[in-house]
Formats: structure tokens, sequence, C-alpha cells
């Protein structure tokens, strides 16, 4: 099988035949005639030939959803198309086209690494070394372990693990184990995400509880504004599908030539000739950047004191809460009048950020004087050690000129996506009301007795009760990859005395699979039946996604929704599971139930015949806080004043009651904090370079990191301007070192002054590959990444990091 593999599908690409890679990837007619499966053996030896193509989708958590049309022979794919309908004369009827990703996805079925049945740890955790053994051997284990797991410590030991490598399951995945788990006594929950942890605990403080994920505007407003100003916001690269975000993104901001200014580090595929006006800007110091430009919008009476008065607490004396101290509030701060005493004028601020003066007062002054400001910011830039300072400090933006609530402005946040709900199977309620913060899960392995809710962020309770000691793992790399500070997580995973036992279910042998106890073999999306919904970040334009079996699972692989089912069994809930259902029962009965409550979505059957059903979101509500804007009485916001909370009396409290390490601050008004690690930190001495992740466009976080072709078209190293690379000696192609005190990667290097000096940056979700000595040669940006969390969410400052590079 792996020779076949090597040759027929995962032949490495030249260069020069890149060009010709879109059509090799669909193209692929070698497979039929040569795969050795029993699947197809009667079907070639009587030479017959059977063709099919079936709509599926890709699912993984790029905040896409793109529709593919999987051509099988015989059972065999032969080639993979996208969306082709429609004819891209209008918003609507365009072509969601997959991106390279998607176009590869049939690499990913028929690949090496493919867990193909259970396995069960042999040596040593982490080892790698495993034995086959049978479904039933495999579903009793886990049965017995989780049963002891419960008996032993209770519930709440149980844990499963971030993961979003099938972001889009709606009645399979993770939501099966869920289900189960719920069904005999609950589990520890964690909260908050990996990707917008800081920004979504933050945000509520100023705007309130409304929305569940962004607060801001459509993309679509920004063809209503004159001048669009971007925070480290990169959809070209991030949100590469066809359809939704990055299409509307590029329409909107062509169709009216609106000026655009980007802040980042990094020059974005984003930019490329699209932006006005670049602004590279060191990681991390974003909230100085605008209290730089809040001063001249102040001393230059460029502010919207009306909107102030009426809509805000906290700008000036004036609406300052009772409980705040005397020059708490944000004019203050901003004039030098505050605490600090610092004046924060464009000078003060330039010299942080290495923006200069005259850019910092001229970008005041644009978006000062805008009839219409758009404002917005990419999450990035909220991974850092001051993530939650920062979002809460670039809001303050359109706050304080007023953009806020009308045409062509957004409040500062990530762009608003509608989503149109697609049917899911109930998780039920889980008893185990406690949860984690989300970058905290491997603190509760071995100082549970530590985290309380005033120094951990624990929810639900005010202490943790007893350490996780049995770990699931479903679709996700964070057991041995996607969490911080590899080398120091890597010796607690192989401790057997604390997490006791690790299942992971995943489609291949992963960096985190290697160390499971027990591994169950998942089937890809391709092999599989389901309805998805559009992704997180589709814009204005929403659906549901057929995926139907374009061929039956390869070797002994199953459907979560299976495995839970047997599980279920053994532990005593089979009926209440199922309700009498299979997995496809359950798809058809969810589906129904949505088609009764809109009679336009198509039957399934037609829906898997023709293709995604797409609609655009309703006009109303596309512009945020309209309604409040319009009405501040009749729609007050959910903060305790029901007004733009820049002084917020929540966070006055926190900041009181809360245990903080002395390195942590909480503010009641947003602020730029210095942080550890950062340019300023005596570090430097000896890891001069300011390092951060981005994500790559060839793969989605660590999923497709194991797709060659992909491999050898994006880049995989880190980007260094030309200024540090003389200082080392360095050129574009060397392979170098990069290191600091928790570890040391091994990559190539790409010389380029898309990247401003005293930065480096790596495409993060690289597979940890450690040699003999820790050395990751995989090229993970983990293994130099802390676990130290930010003061606030308690999330993932997994862009602050410091680090020195040099040849190898």
């Amino acid at each position: 099988m792996k020779n076949w593999i090597d040759k027929a599908v995962l032949a490495p690409m030249k260069r020069r035949s890149f060009m010709k890679w879109g059509a090799a990837i669909g193209g692929g007619s070698a497979l039929a005639a040569g795969l050795p499966l029993k699947a197809v053996a009667k079907a070639t030896a009587t030479n017959a030939i059977e063709t099919k193509t079936v709509w599926s989708a890709c699912m993984v958590n790029c905040g896409s959803r793109c529709a593919l049309q999987v051509h099988t022979q015989n059972g065999v794919i032969t080639q993979i198309e996208s969306d082709n309908r429609g004819d891209d004369q209008g918003f609507g009827n365009h072509q969601v086209r997959a991106c390279l990703r998607g176009r590869s996805i049939k690499h990913r079925v028929y690949n090496p690494d493919r867990l193909k049945y259970p396995m069960k740890r042999i040596g040593k955790r982490g080892e790698g070394q495993f034995e086959r053994i049978s479904w039933d051997d495999a579903l009793d284990l886990m049965a017995e372990k989780l049963q002891y797991t419960i008996k032993e410590y209770g519930n709440d030991s149980i844990f499963i693990t971030y993961g979003s490598g099938t972001q889009g399951y709606r009645t399979d995945g993770k939501d099966c184990f869920k289900r189960l788990f719920n069904l005999v006594g609950g589990f520890l929950d964690y909260y908050g995400n990996y990707s917008w942890g800081q920004i979504q605990f933050a945000l509520p403080f100023t705007y309130g509880s409304i929305k569940p994920s962004a607060y801001g505007s459509y993309t679509t407003e920004i063809e209503n504004a004159d001048l669009l100003v971007m925070f480290g916001y990169n959809p070209a690269e991030t949100r590469m599908s066809g359809g939704g975000e990055i299409h509307e993104h590029i329409n909107a901001q062509r169709k009216n030539n609106v000026r655009t200014i980007i802040i980042d580090p990094r020059y974005t595929d984003t930019m490329l000739g699209k932006e006005d006006l670049w602004l590279p800007i060191r990681p991390g110091t974003d909230a100085a950047l605008v209290e730089g430009i809040a001063h001249t919008l102040i001393t230059e009476n460029l502010v919207d004191q009306d909107f102030l008065n009426k809509y805000c607490q906290g700008y000036d004396a004036s609406t300052l809460p009772a409980s705040a101290p005397q020059n708490g509030h944000y004019k203050a701060h901003i004039l030098g009048q505050g605490p600090d005493g610092i004046e924060k004028t464009p000078a003060w601020a330039s010299k942080i950020t290495g923006i200069p003066v005259d850019q910092i007062v001229q970008l005041a002054r644009e978006i000062g004087t805008a009839k219409a400001c758009f404002i917005t910011q990419g999450t990035g830039i909220q991974r850092q050690a001051n993530g939650e300072q920062t979002s809460r400090a670039i809001v303050m933006l359109p706050i304080l000129t007023g953009n806020i609530g009308r045409p062509g402005t957004n409040t500062g946040d990530m762009p608003a996506n509608w989503s149109y709900p697609a049917p899911r199977i109930p998780t039920g309620v889980n008893p185990i009301q406690v949860k984690v913060p989300f970058f905290k899960w491997s603190d509760a392995i071995y100082r549970h007795q530590e985290m309380t809710d005033k120094t951990d962020g624990i929810q639900g309770a005010e202490r943790l009760r007893t350490p996780i000691k049995f770990l699931l793992s479903y679709s996700g790399n964070m057991i041995m990859n996607q969490h911080a500070d590899i080398n120091k997580h890597r010796k607690l995973i192989e401790d057997e005395s604390q997490a006791e036992f690790i299942v992971v279910c995943d489609n291949h042998m992963t960096s985190s699979a290697r160390f499971a106890d027990l591994l169950l073999p998942d089937v890809t999306t391709i092999e599989n039946n389901e309805v998805s919904s559009d992704g997180y970040s589709s814009g204005s334009l929403g659906g549901v996604f057929p995926l139907v079996r374009a061929i039956e699972p390869l070797y002994e692989t199953r459907c979560a929704y299976d495995m839970c089912v047997g599980l279920s069994e053994r532990l005593g809930v089979k009926e209440a599971f199922t309700e009498g259902r299979t997995r496809d029962g359950w798809l058809e009965y969810l589906y129904e139930g949505a088609r009764a409550k809109d009679a336009n979505l198509p039957t399934l059957e037609d829906l898997r015949k023709n293709g995604p059903y797409t609609l655009a979101a309703p006009k109303e509500g596309r512009i945020a806080l309209e309604d409040f804007r319009n009405d501040p009485e009749k729609h007050a916001l959910g903060t305790p004043s029901g007004k733009i909370e820049i002084y917020s009396t929540k966070l006055e409290t926190i900041a009181k009651e809360w245990t903080l390490a002395d390195d942590e601050i909480i503010t009641p008004i947003p602020q730029y904090v210095t942080t550890w690690e950062s340019h300023l930190d005596p570090k430097t001495e000896q890891f001069p370079l300011q390092f951060f992740g981005y994500h790559t466009k060839g793969r989605t976080h660590s999923t497709y990191h194991n797709i060659p072709w992909l491999r050898e078209v994006v880049f995989d190293g880190i980007w260094m301007n030309p200024i540090d690379a003389k200082a080392r000696g360095l050129e574009s192609g060397d392979y170098v070192r990069v290191f600091n005190d928790r570890g040391e990667i091994r990559v190539a290097i790409k010389v380029t002054p898309r990247i401003m000096p005293g930065v480096t940056a790596l495409g993060q979700g690289a597979w940890y590959n450690p040699d003999k000595d820790g050395v990751d040669l995989g090229g993970c940006i983990n293994t130099l990444t802390s676990q130290k969390n930010t003061p606030l969410s308690k999330g993932n400052p997994q862009h602050t990091i410091l680090v020195q590079v040099a040849k190898v």
C-alpha cells in the first residue's frame, strides 16, 4: 500500500510542474487502475467501470465551508472539483470555490499516515509503539477506563481537549462523545478557544454580551466607507474561500476604491497593492499606537463629543461612574493626567511601536475627518500577552470618532458573519457545570488544587475538585502540537501518573496521536454522510452543505457516532444515546426538523443531488449597533450601564478581587501595557528578535500538514528582514536554528523586506518532530511558545515570543 501511495498519490511535485498542479489534483486516473483495495477487486476483475460524482465539503477550521465535488471510479477517488455552479455575475450566484487545501483532500484520504485500525500503546507513552487490536477490544478498554476514572476520581476528571479538524460536523464527530459523556455523568469542559479567546472575553466589558461572537458589521459595509483601517486583519490568507468574507471584502473595497490603511508587522497577501498605506508595527504595541492616535484626536478636537456624552461611560469626568477614582477616565489617561502621569503623545507612541510620528498624526487626522471609517482587527494581535488590552484599545477609535451604528462603519471588532443554522445532534445537559479556561487544561492535570475562580478563571465553582485523569482528543492536535511550550508539556504528558489514560480519535498518525494510550481511527469527511452549515467567516452568505459518502470507509475506520454506539452499549446507555436511530437516521430526522422551520430548504435528496443551498443574510442587522445608535434606551447594551463602557465597572471589580501575578495588569479602561517578552524585555539581550506565528496558506492549523504537494507549494520557514539577516550572515534558503530558553526548531529562512526589522515570523501548525536531543526538526512554533496565560481571559499569548536565530 505504501509504495503505491508514494507513486500514484503522493509523488513529489517539481516546481516547474506547479502550473499543471490543478489538473494533477483533479486527474488521478491512475488511482482506479492501481489501487489494491478489496472494495474494488471484483469490479476490476470484470473490467466493469462504475463512475459517480457526489457533493462533499472541506470541513477544517479555516472559517470557511467550501463545496467539493468528488468523482470516483469503481469506488476510488479520481478527481476533486469545487463549486462550478453559477455565473459569478452577482453575489449569491457566485461560485464558492475551494482553495488549494480543499482541492488536495484526496491526499488526506489516501495518505500513508492514515490510522487504519484501532491500536493500543505497548511501549512508553510517546515512543509511538502500538499494537493492532479489534474494535471490540478497543471499545472494551475505553469503557473500562472511563468507568474506572469515574469511580476513582469522578466525572470532573474527564476532559475533551479542544480540537477543530472537523469543524463543520453537525450530526457526527465530537458532539457524539459529548452526548455520550453527558449520559454517564458529564465531564469537565472548557470555555473560550485558541483563536479568539482574549477578544471574545474582553469586548463584552465594553459592548455587553449581545452577540455570541463578533460585534462587528458585515464586510459589505466597507463599500459605504471612505476609509478602511485594518489592525492585523488578513483575510486573503486566513479566509481563502471563494465565498464569504474575503469575497465580500475584496468586492466592497474595489467598488468605491476605498482608501485602505493596514497596520501589521508583516506585509501580507491581503495587501499586495490593494492597500494605500502599510504601517509595519512591533508586535504587541497596537494599543500604544491607538493611544498616540487618541492624543491627536483629543488635542485637535476630532472626537465626537456628542456621541461620547450620549452613548458612552467613562470618556471624561462627566460620564465617569461614581466608583472610579478621580481622573480615572480615558481622556485623563491619554493627556497624562491619570495615575501614571504619562502623556500618550504620538512621539511616545512612536518610540514603542516603531511607527514614525508623522504617520501616527496623519492616521489620526484621516480617521478623525473621515465621513465613514470602517475600523477592524484580526485576531492574531489578541494572541499576545496583552491581548485583551489590545482588543479593547482598538475599539476606542470608532468610539472616539462616533464611527458606530452608521453605514460604512464598524465597532473595531472583527467583521460579523451570518450563519444558516444546520441541524445538529443534541448533546444534552452536562451535569458537571465547572469549566476551565481553554488554555489552562494542562494546568488542571498537575496543579488543580491551586486553581480557583480568582486565580485561574475557574467557572462554576470556587476551585477544581480533582485533577484531569482521562483525556479524549477528537480531531485535534492539542495533546502535542497546538498547545504551548511543547518541551514542558511533553514531560507532563509522558508522566503516566498524571493523565492516566489518553484516547486519540483521528484520521492520521499526528504528533499528538503518538502520545495516545488508545488510538481510534475515524473516517474522513469524504467517507461520511453529513449536512453542514456555512463557516464562521461566511460573510453575509449562509448555506447548508451536503456531504455524501463518496467511497466506503477505508480499512477498519468508523465514524464517531458508531464508536459511541458501541461505547454506550458497554456503559448501559445505548437506548438513551441512540433513541432508536442509526447515524443516517439521526441525520434524516434532524434535517426534516430543519425543513419544518424553512419551507424553502430543499429535501435531503434534492440537496444531495443539486449541491449547497445558499442564501444571503437579511439586509437588516448588517451594521453593528445600528439599533443602539438609533435608540440607546430601547436597545440598551448588555453592560451594567446599558452604554458603551470605556470605563468598565466590572473590570474595576475584577482588578480588585482577583489574585494577579506581579506582571499581570487588569484596568477598567483600555490601555497599553508592557508585557514580558516584549521588545522592551531585558531578555532581548539574549534573545533579541520578536517572533510570532501566522496562518499559512499551506494548512489549516495542523490539518493538511502531511500533504507533500502543499509542503512544496507553500514555503515553510521563518520570515526575516534583510537588515537582521545581514547582521547574522544569512541568506534566503539557509537552514537556521531558531531558539530560546524553552526550545529550538530548525527551518529554512526567507529574507524579505515584507517584515519589519527586529521581527521574525513563522506559519503555525507544522508537526512537532524532535530529534534525540529534543531539537524540533518539524518546525512547530509551539516548541518556542510559553504556557504563561494572559491576565483577564487566562488565554494563550502564543505570539509573544523572543528568540535568537543562527545558521546551522
